[in-house]
């Protein structure tokens, strides 16, 4: 595929000699002649130089690189959708496996894959173009949309609500049952979890990842949410639009996250928390009950991030300033001295 091939297809300009040939892209360090790559930040400027690619896609034209370059408003995005372009997906099985067990009751849509040893419980839908791989169970009543992706070892346990182009990884738990127990006269007793689990679409969810059923109503994860692995969703939350979680969040029970959230890594919010819309919360922060408005936060409490940059600048000098209060307190005590022989 020529280079402006490319550009027309993403509506972008070219710096450089338009007809060479692209067959293939790679990351940065990875790649070789023949390959596109992009460069993230003008920082990496100097780096590229040095690269064996054959042309790069950026944002601003870069000085002096004697290489064609692409010139786009978001050149991550351009390198993603050329990624799917250019890669070949492993075409799956067609058709159901004759070693799989699908109940009487269960409706399958068109063009549904389904590989050895899943299991397909009672009255479950699941809609055209799915693909299931092996050692997957989907328990009773459950709803798949269309156009779904479950990877090997997956659990979907009863009455889960699944929507179209939802992509469940590998290991991944949805619908167990919440964590919920009363203590009385001695003993913790089970609160029946009978609720259910809602997934809307495009979804992502990532591997190993665990999603509570509700005790009633529905634990909910909205459209276009993308969960990083080894994330604990519990019950009763509520995850808005286009949220983004990474890896080994956990969300206690009843905590509702607003549309277009940001929880990075390891991150743990309490139960009955409310965060707005549009909030970022940075990596090992830990949020308490309550309400979270809008904006950046960090820390455990969390605190606004600049705030929380400050603090943790004087942390850091606590050694030093405590050496100097002693000090100072060594010092008064001999001026006390001095003033009483006085």
């Amino acid at each position: 595929m020529k280079l402006s091939e490319i550009a027309h297809f993403f509506n972008a300009k070219i710096e450089g000699d338009s007809e060479i040939e692209i067959s293939g892209i790679k990351g940065f360090e990875d790649a070789q002649e023949g390959d596109i790559t992009y460069i993230a930040s003008s920082k990496y400027a100097e780096l590229a130089k040095n690269s064996k690619a054959s042309a790069f896609i950026v944002k601003e034209k870069i000085p002096n690189l004697n290489k064609p370059q692409l010139i786009t408003e978001n050149p991550q995005f351009v390198f993603a959708k050329l990624l799917e372009m250019f890669y070949v997906k492993p075409q799956p099985c067609k058709g159901i496996s004759e070693k799989s067990i699908v109940a009487s009751t269960a409706q399958i849509g068109k063009n549904v894959t389904v590989y050895p040893f899943v299991y397909i419980d009672e009255n479950v839908t699941i809609g055209d173009n799915t693909i299931i791989y092996p050692f997957t169970f989907i328990g009773k009543e459950t709803l798949i949309g269309s156009d779904c992706v479950i990877y090997p070892n997956v659990t979907v346990r009863e009455r889960v609500k699944i929507g179209n182009r939802v992509i469940i990884h590998a290991g991944t738990q949805i619908g167990s049952d919440g964590f919920g127990y009363i203590f009385h006269e001695g003993k913790h007793h089970k609160i029946p979890q009978v609720g259910g689990v809602i997934i809307e679409d495009d979804v992502e969810i990532g591997a190993c990842v665990t999603i509570d059923r509700a005790t009633t109503g529905n634990t909910f994860i909205g459209k276009g949410t993308k969960i990083d692995n080894l994330v604990q969703i519990a019950h009763n939350v509520k995850i808005g639009q286009n949220v983004i979680i990474v890896a080994q969040v956990g969300i206690a029970g009843s905590s509702q996250v607003g549309d277009g959230c940001i929880l990075a890594g390891q991150v743990g919010i309490s139960d009955h928390v409310e965060i707005e819309a549009g909030t970022i919360i940075t990596a090992q922060s830990g949020v308490m009950p309550g309400k979270v408005q809008k904006g950046v936060f960090s820390g455990s409490p969390i605190m606004p991030h600049r705030e929380w940059l400050r603090t943790n600048a004087i942390f850091q000098k606590l050694p030093e300033l405590y050496k100097k209060i002693r000090e100072l307190e060594e010092r008064i005590k001999q001026l006390e001295k001095q003033k009483t022989i006085e």
